[in-house]
């Protein structure tokens, strides 16, 4: 009806003569008014629940046009209750239909006696007889314990979907059904099931196929978490896929096994009944039975090829971004980021971000090695200028670092690397130019439900690098720093969020060590409240001069109290300090609001400092995902 009449008004947009508008209009409002159709209502007596529930799911979609007999739609209302009741067991019920009008029915049912179940066949023959993925859903299916039960097709044609898809997910491609179903005899309410599964052969993984790749084909090859004639997995094609995604070298990405397609039908929100039923009656003819399906065709060998389609990514991509936080004040950010430079996959980053207190300029050479999802070398180079009156720090730093890369399978990173760094500052009354050779390592690990606004997730950073005289630094140190951050909910509406951070450093000449390197906090992701690092001790005058050593802790819950608006409670506490335990924590205390925006959460919090003599309270704003 709502179709007809966009037609009507939008021929009369076209510019057609009044008269024989206004004819076409009443043709066409006569024809919309006699074709008006409205959904039934049901009301269901005699049963409740689930049965009355598919009753009008089944009624539902009976359309009775205006001005027909509603008295002949008994017999198609009668056959509709029929069939919803038979996914339940009921096949002789006794039903009386009455219409009020076209848009309401009442129908009174008496479901009868249920048809029980007699006996129960059900098994997996072949090379699936001994994976323990079908085992378990033998064990996990109700079908398997029904004899004697009511007769309810849901067990049945769920666990035949289960064997059908584990069938496909784990290779059996092959695999029919010997026997598939259910045979129903209403006249002595009994019912016998039959379900034998025949796997067939196993699948393994075969050759591997690439079409419009720049990248050499033998990279893309070794990215792929499966050998050839490794057994066939559904989820080892999905991570191939996220693999060569991950990568950055292509704009889209298919990954298929090479088999027929087969359809798929989707859900429907009735129960129905199972389309293996066979019923029976007395003189023994049968109904609406399927078994003994067909087998494909087997191939020569029991091997399925990868076939891969890509589309390159444009060679160069560029990027900008406005931004601001309470710690920098506004910033811009411009990004050239070149995903692939030649047939090897090396690749080319570069960033330049702009505030009032720091300007930077970062870049990043990564030359993808055997398995490129996996390991690489990298270069990486930089230049940072700061000017933070507040923290007391003027410095110019230029940088180098060749370094190594490993991704492991649980999700950890490993890096090894050896940095240059020349660093020209003045902290608080210390002044000093310093070039320093820093071989270190770290590890890091990222977990997240949802990288936008996630309810689970978790993250670890783990930092060890020196410096020594006997390689040519102009200072010695050896310098650590762990992070970790984690976030957990309680339902749908209640979130928490921890945050903790522990840095030391060992040296015996700290002026040497530049401000880069040294530990303040203060600020929007660590204690707030406090002015952007701001904590740290202090010479005699009163000037910041950063410590040795960090403690930070922080532990927030948030409560969503609309869509997608979430209220926040936080305490926040710490200090960087110069001994192996601060005399005090700088502590805070706060609420905040969280607006999930397309881009992240936006952060808005309001900050009590309780050991401040300048600031009662501080604004801090942010934007962006929080790992």
């Amino acid at each position: 009806m709502n179709v007809m009449r966009f037609f009507c008004r939008h021929r009369m947009n076209a510019g057609t003569p009044t008269r024989r508008v206004l004819l076409l209009t009443l043709v066409m409002a006569s024809v919309c008014q006699s074709s008006a159709v409205l959904a039934i209502d049901a009301d269901v007596k005699g049963v409740r629940g689930e049965l009355a529930t598919n009753i009008r799911n089944y009624l539902q979609s009976l359309n009775i046009p205006e001005n027909a007999d509603t008295q002949s739609y008994s017999a198609e209302v009668t056959q509709r209750v029929q069939d919803a009741l038979k996914p339940f067991g009921y096949y002789e019920p006794d039903i009386a239909v009455s219409f009020q009008n076209r848009e309401q029915v009442t129908v009174d049912v008496d479901h009868g006696t249920p048809v029980r179940v007699r006996s129960v066949v059900v098994r997996v023959e072949g090379a699936a007889e001994d994976d323990e993925p079908f085992q378990q859903a033998l064990q996990a299916s109700p079908l398997t314990g029904m004899e004697g039960e009511r007769l309810l097709h849901t067990p049945y044609d769920t666990l035949k979907s289960r064997l059908t898809a584990l069938a496909l997910e784990r290779g059996y491609f092959d695999a029919r059904y010997r026997q598939s179903r259910i045979e129903v005899h209403p006249w002595e309410h009994a019912a016998y099931i039959s379900l034998i599964f025949e796997s067939g052969e196993r699948y393994r993984f075969g050759d591997i196929f690439v079409t419009g790749s720049q990248i050499r084909e033998e990279r893309l090859r070794k990215m792929a978490p499966f050998d050839p004639n490794d057994r066939y997995l559904a989820t080892d094609v999905a991570r191939y896929s996220q693999r060569l995604g991950d990568s950055g070298w292509f704009r889209s990405i298919s990954v298929r096994p090479r088999l027929d397609e087969r359809a798929r039908k989707s859900a429907s929100p009735m129960v129905t009944s199972s389309p293996d039923v066979s019923v029976e009656g007395p003189d023994g003819k049968r109904q609406n039975f399927q078994d003994d399906i067909d087998a494909q065709e087997r191939p020569q060998q029991a091997t399925v090829p990868i076939d891969i389609n890509v589309t390159p990514e444009d060679r160069h991509k560029f990027e900008t971004g406005i931004g601001y936080s309470t710690d920098v004040g506004p910033r811009i950010n411009f990004g050239w980021n070149m995903p692939w430079l030649n047939d090897r996959g090396d690749s080319l980053n570069n960033d330049l971000v702009l505030s009032g207190p720091e300007q930077t300029l970062t870049g990043e050479y990564n030359v993808p090695l055997a398995n490129p999802a996996r390991d690489n070398y990298y270069m990486r180079y930089g230049f940072k200028n700061t000017d933070r009156t507040e923290s007391d720090t003027r410095s110019f730093e230029s940088s180098v670092a060749f370094g190594r890369e490993w991704r492991f399978e649980n999700d950890w990173i490993q890096n090894a690397y050896l940095r240059t760094t020349y660093e020209d500052f003045t902290q608080g009354d210390e002044e000093d130019k310093v070039l320093l050779f820093i071989p270190g390592m770290s590890w890091s690990r990222t977990r997240t439900d949802n990288t936008r606004f996630p309810m689970w997730g978790d993250r670890q950073d783990i930092l060890v690098e020196g410096s020594n005289n006997a390689w040519g630094s102009d200072a010695n140190f050896l310098r650590t720093r762990l992070d970790s951050q984690w976030i957990r909910s309680l339902g749908e509406n209640n979130r928490f969020v921890g945050r903790a951070t522990v840095g030391a450093t060992s040296t015996d000449n700290f002026s040497q060590v530049p401000p880069s390197l040294r530990f303040f906090t203060g600020g929007d992701s660590s204690v707030r409240g406090y002015e952007y690092e701001t904590i740290a001790p202090e010479n005699s005058d009163g000037d910041l001069l950063g410590g040795k050593h960090l403690l930070v802790g922080s532990l927030e819950y948030q409560r969503q109290v609309a869509k997608n608006w979430w209220g926040a409670t936080f305490v926040d506490a710490g200090n960087a300090f110069s001994e192996w335990w601060p005399d005090e924590l700088k502590t805070s205390a706060g609420v905040g609001v969280r607006w999930i925006s397309p881009v992240g959460p936006v952060r808005l919090d309001i900050a009590h400092p309780f050991d401040s003599e300048e600031d009662s309270w501080r604004l801090h704003f942010g934007i962006g995902p929080e790992f």
